[in-house]
């Protein structure tokens, strides 16, 4: 069963009460020393890690020493890249299944700097999306516009030939992450209302393309210069499932703030609470 559905014990049906995720995407950062720091004390100002699914997405060097550091916890660590295919020439590649020998259950695919600084196109990123899901790996697939003006061109087209060919099975196994690339990096953030407007419009193509049972089971999340201190208005609107966190997720103190967060937050409370009766 995907981990982010809920069984209902009186009629033995699915329901979509999203479990959120935050993810930590450290990019080009972290060597092994800082990977067991950062993991030591973020084990300590966090006492439950039962409201949100937390994943961290280290260096590919730095995978080891967090896989060993998220022992006993129920932290994932994923990788932040890979490749379609599972071996041969190809210099500098990492696969699916390396990956998942390595101790990681998740893989971002189709990040925006993927895309700008090494090519990715919709086809590759549906090729690695493939690729993940096959090697028993939970995708968080990126899409996003790089203007303001043109987001509803540019998710139409990303999710149309960069998602939607997947089977209903296989996209059911998968995180979403908008990023809109206007405010990666940049200390900007989309307001509440643009995010949710984005992750509706996403929602929408999910339904159009594989039906309102997978719409309203994927899990939505944002990433784009979040931090604790904007983090709460946005966890406020219904459509976003939680985050995909770039430089906030590189302090210790920091990235905990936004998972305790979902401690006291009273949309994640209801979730909870509604999450009584099933399991």
């Amino acid at each position: 069963m995907n981990s982010s559905l809920l069984v209902n014990k009186a009629t033995n049906t699915q329901s979509a009460i999203r479990l959120p995720v935050i993810g930590a995407n450290w990019k080009l950062h972290k060597d092994l020393a800082e990977t067991e720091s950062f993991f030591e004390k973020f084990r300590s100002l966090v006492d439950d890690f039962g409201y949100c699914e937390v994943v961290i997405c280290p260096p590919f060097l730095d995978i080891a020493t967090a896989v060993s550091a998220a022992e006993q916890t129920t932290i994932h660590i994923g990788a932040q890249n890979l490749y379609w295919e599972n071996d041969g020439a190809f210099t500098g590649e990492v696969s699916g299944e390396m990956i998942k020998a390595s101790g990681c259950s998740h893989v971002i695919v189709g990040h925006s700097e993927r895309r700008r600084y090494f090519g990715e196109t919709d086809e590759t990123v549906l090729k690695k999306l493939v690729a993940a899901l096959e090697a028993g790996l939970t995708p968080i697939v990126c899409i996003g516009e790089s203007e303001r003006k043109n987001v509803e061109s540019v998710l139409e087209k990303q999710f149309r030939c960069g998602i939607a060919p997947l089977s209903a099975e296989q996209f059911a196994k998968l995180i979403i992450a908008y990023e809109p690339i206007w405010a990666i990096g940049a200390g900007k953030t989309a307001t509440p209302e643009i995010a949710a407007a984005a992750h509706r419009l996403i929602r929408g193509h999910v339904t159009k393309h594989l039906g309102a049972q997978a719409a309203n089971q994927v899990r939505i999340i944002y990433g784009g210069s979040v931090k604790p201190d904007n983090a709460q208005s946005l966890m406020a609107q219904e459509e976003i499932d939680g985050f995909l966190v770039g430089g906030a997720s590189l302090d210790a103190v920091s990235f905990a703030a936004l998972v305790n967060l979902y401690k006291s937050e009273e949309k994640s409370e209801s979730r909870i609470n509604q999450s009584c009766n099933y399991v």
